[in-house]
């Protein structure tokens, strides 16, 4: 019989106990003993060790005396969860790993910061300091700094949420390399490298982040996917898509910032012309049939469906969301998160859906033939349908429909619009100063020799508004092919995506590139921009 010290209860948390069904039992300097119903198990001892850091020794123990001095001793500390996003500094510290305040676990899976622990971008030196002093501290076994410890692990974190947020970031990278911690974020579609933190600290960091986005902390061997919802003043609300994958030196962190106040869900704002976007809208008015938008990853296609469905969602109309993930909620609006380990895929959405009588459809993407053959047949059945795919330009959508093994006579008699887009820096306006281009290079580029010799081009120069980047803000450009009578016969007759291509150009299709260089005549970017994201039209 052993007499168990309270102390080492924070070592390991309740959900680590009942998962290995060990019962930590006492400390004596850098070893820590445990009793074991399986003492055979070298996984649960390597973990308990990797994550305490000590030296563990086992004692046996049956399998009922156990779970009822878990019962007995954990008593209070709620559900795993809980019990583990409580544990306290000592336990954290040896584990590298820091917990959520008191106040973030009172509102469920709100993270609210404690004013008191915001951190301006200027103060990140002071606040690595702090912690470096905290960590080396404790090292030392100088017990008073402990409780100090969390505070500016915490503050430091807060700090790059709060400024990615400020800086308008779309992503935050947290990667550790040999000799230093990289901080980077994703500004207006470029990652630009924020801070260089010291090694040391790369554990506590990750740590703290995986336990806001409620992941395994003891897990550092696979990639992890988790969530954080953090909430700013009373009303304000922001997500985070957290992915954490073990790299070369250590797991690197990814978050995806998904701030609503700052989503533009109005069709009129995101950067269709004016005759496109009536040609765009006309299609959402129609009662049945396949949209179609398309473009690679951060091309902002979640951005323009989540427009349209905005624009079309009233009272009289039910409409159902196929998404992985639902980045953003919206009222009066049916959304389902796929989740393909239990079955629930998009095709097996679609099924469903159909006996839900919806009238518009939204399928997150189309994958594979099941998934593509619902979404048409549900086009073909009074349902609008509209979806994603990841081509080059709207005729290739076409292709890959076909080459997915969709029939042709499908095809043409289900999809109505397909919509290209890419996202493109706009000029800051604080800055924005004449750039010289040389009349050759904007012929080539595709102006007309007219519009080549009078055009004003425009450039950021770089000033605090833009982080010296030149731009601010972006825009995007659309390629928008309304599939009429003489695009229908070319489906069906087996013509390529290139000769879809010229005949929708010449019945009044824009170009990608034509879109890009309507918003350099606009003054909006640049044409370094629109070569950059235009390279292959």
């Amino acid at each position: 019989d052993y007499k168990i010290d309270p102390s080492v209860l924070k070592l390991v948390p309740v959900d680590i106990a009942r998962k290995y069904l060990v019962m930590p039992v006492a400390r004596v300097g850098a070893i820590l003993t445990i009793a074991m119903a399986d003492p055979s198990n070298v996984f649960a001892i390597d973990d308990i060790k990797f994550m305490t850091g000590y030296n563990v020794e086992v004692v046996v123990s049956n399998e009922s005396s156990i779970l009822n001095a878990i019962s007995a001793h954990y008593a209070g500390h709620g559900d795993n969860l809980i019990a583990t996003k409580k544990a306290t500094t000592t336990q954290m510290l040896q584990a590298k790993d820091y917990t959520l305040s008191d106040e973030d676990l009172r509102e469920e899976e709100i993270a609210s910061f404690d004013e008191g622990l915001m951190v301006d971008v200027n103060e990140f030196d002071k606040v690595v300091g702090d912690a470096l002093d905290s960590i080396e501290a404790f090292t030392e076994k100088d017990e008073a700094a402990v409780t100090e410890v969390e505070e500016p692990i915490v503050k430091l974190v807060n700090g790059i949420l709060i400024n990615a947020i400020k800086g308008g970031a779309s992503d935050i990278h947290v990667e550790p390399y040999e000799t230093s911690l990289r901080v980077r974020y994703r500004v207006d579609g470029v990652l630009f490298n924020t801070m260089n933190l010291p090694l040391r600290i790369k554990n506590p960091i990750t740590s703290r982040l995986k336990i806001m986005s409620r992941l395994d902390i003891a897990e550092r061997r696979l990639p992890q996917d988790g969530r954080i919802k953090l909430r700013l003043g009373k009303k304000r609300e922001i997500d985070f898509r957290v992915s954490v994958l073990p790299c070369l030196y250590g797991e690197k962190t990814v978050l995806r910032i998904l701030d609503k106040s700052n989503l533009q869900v109005d069709l009129t704002k995101l950067g269709f012309e004016e005759e496109v976007l009536k040609i765009f809208m006309d299609a959402l008015d129609k009662p049945y049939g396949m949209i179609l938008v398309t473009g690679p990853t951060g091309s902002g296609k979640t951005t323009t469906l989540y427009s349209a469905l905005n624009f079309l969602n009233k009272p009289g109309i039910n409409i159902m969301t196929a998404e992985d993930p639902v980045e953003y909620n919206f009222t009066g609006m049916n959304q389902v998160q796929m989740k393909e380990e239990i079955g629930l895929t998009f095709s097996a959405a679609l099924r469903a859906f159909l006996r839900q009588s919806p009238d518009i459809i939204l399928v997150g993407e189309i994958r594979d033939f099941e998934t593509a053959e619902i979404a048409v047949k549900a086009a073909l059945t009074g349902h609008l349908v509209l979806s994603t795919l990841h081509t080059n330009d709207a005729p290739s959508s076409i292709s890959r429909l076909l080459n997915m093994g969709i029939e042709p006579f499908l095809v043409s008699s289900s999809v109505i619009l397909i919509a290209a887009q890419r996202l493109a820096r706009k000029v800051c306006t604080n800055c924005k100063e004449e750039e010289k281009i040389p009349v050759p290079a904007l012929i080539r580029l595709g102006f007309s020799e007219e519009e080549a010799e009078t055009l004003k081009c425009y450039k950021g120069k770089g000033c605090p508004v833009c982080s010296g980047s030149g731009y601010k803000g972006r825009i995007a450009f659309y390629e928008v092919m309304s599939v009429g009578a003489e695009i229908k016969e070319m489906i069906l007759e087996g013509a390529s995506a290139e000769e879809l291509k010229k005949t929708a150009v010449r019945l009044g299709m824009k170009t990608l590139r034509m879109s890009g260089l309507t918003k350099v005549k606009e003054g909006i970017t640049s044409v370094e921009e629109v070569m950059r994201v235009t390279f292959g039209d």
